[in-house]
């Protein structure tokens, strides 16, 4: 559907931020976006003359050069912390200078300033101590998703599903569902994939929908019919998550933290206020106080509207599973798992002889031996 009337500038913006990226295919983002090119490009060029403020339907006034006088300059943080109440004085600086704003005092001073004035927590201080991990090389080699612990919305319970890139921290989707299941998973997730474009590989946790100890959920096999590789976090171990993790930190504490919701709706209305603010105005420490945003670039994978169909190789053995998940090869059965029902697998040499990989489509997904007629699955673990 084309742009909503709510938040029709921030879309706007996330356009042209993408389609400014080095490389990136304009027409492919237009058609994304749900927009004609002439419109597409016209949007670029307002943005190259004007700005942000180009962008708006109507003219919105300049930011003021505030006054050299420490009233003044006071005033200025004040003003950003009481629009960011969760931001040290190192994000409230940055955010201040990329804003447009001129004298901003050192992190020091404004830290200061918050001190004095009684809006510095001890606590809130004591308890912050920076993350530090891996990152992937570039937009879109990782995506992480989770579910953010479910809270009231009403009469019902919200279920956040969150989606963000491993190398920018840029979050593609924060969405208010009602359950976590299948069907409302896939469909915001397809939302997600028709806007940004496949990644090379997904990682989350081992719950529903996505995980099932041992074997393989449809939900995994969706993903592996796209092309995209599916990892999984380690049991107990919920830091191989630890962007998503932070990210879900800042969302309780800037969004969710003492707040009142009437429905989902109520609640998506909150999460795509903030969620620009998010990827494109706060800085982010781990950036080294640059936004996701000056990191991140939409994938040239399109999401294809028709799943692709499995292809095998002439030296593939391939076969049908069954309804209870099971195949047959050389007399014996072996059991694969129910999500591969009615699918075609195919069978691969491998370097021992009393073995054979078992590939769906491109993915390794288990091996046999032939030896005492076993089967072994072939998940994918975050170390």
């Amino acid at each position: 559907m084309p742009w909503k009337e709510e938040s029709i500038v921030d879309q706007r913006e996330e356009f042209v931020m993408l389609a400014t990226r080095e490389g990136a295919n304009v027409r492919e983002l237009c058609r994304r976006f749900q927009i004609s090119p002439t419109t597409g490009y016209k949007w670029i060029g307002r943005h190259g003359e004007l700005g942000a403020q180009g962008l708006a339907d109507q003219s919105r006034r300049p930011l003021q050069t505030p006054g050299r006088s420490p009233a003044h300059i006071e005033a200025q943080v004040l003003g950003a912390r009481q629009s960011h109440p969760k931001w040290g004085a190192r994000k409230l600086k940055r955010w201040l200078e990329n804003q447009g704003w001129q004298d901003v005092p050192a992190a020091s001073t404004v830290h200061a300033i918050l001190q004095r004035h009684g809006w510095i927590d001890p606590a809130d201080s004591a308890a912050h101590q920076p993350w530090q991990r891996f990152e992937h090389a570039a937009p879109n080699d990782l995506w992480q998703m989770d579910f953010k612990g479910h809270f009231a919305a009403g009469s019902t319970r919200c279920h956040a599903l969150t989606v963000l890139d491993d190398h920018s921290r840029y979050v593609l989707c924060l969405g208010a569902l009602g359950n976590e299941g299948f069907d409302a998973t896939q469909q915001r997730l397809i939302q997600t994939f028709r806007r940004y474009g496949l990644p090379w590989r997904m990682t989350m946790d081992n719950g529903a929908p996505w995980g099932e100890p041992g074997g393989y959920t449809r939900f995994e096999l969706w993903l592996m019919r796209l092309g995209v590789s599916v990892s999984h976090s380690r049991p107990y171990h919920p830091q191989t998550q630890g962007k998503d993790e932070r990210f879900h930190r800042t969302l309780k504490a800037e969004v969710l933290q003492d707040q009142t919701f009437r429905d989902l709706f109520h609640v998506q209305s909150r999460f795509d206020a903030w969620l620009p603010i998010y990827n494109r105005e706060r800085p982010h420490e781990a950036l080294g106080l640059q936004t996701p945003a000056t990191r991140y670039a939409a994938s040239t994978r399109a999401y294809p509207e028709q799943l692709p169909p499995l292809e095998y190789g002439p030296q593939d053995q391939v076969r049908k599973v069954q309804g209870k998940g099971e195949f047959s090869f050389l007399g014996h059965e072996f059991k694969l798992g129910k999500a591969f029902a009615g699918m075609h697998i195919g069978l691969r040499l491998t370097q021992d002889d009393h073995a054979r990989g078992v590939y769906f489509g491109i993915h390794l997904v288990a091996t046999i031996n032939l030896k005492d007629q076993s089967i072994s699955t072939e998940k994918r673990r975050l170390k």
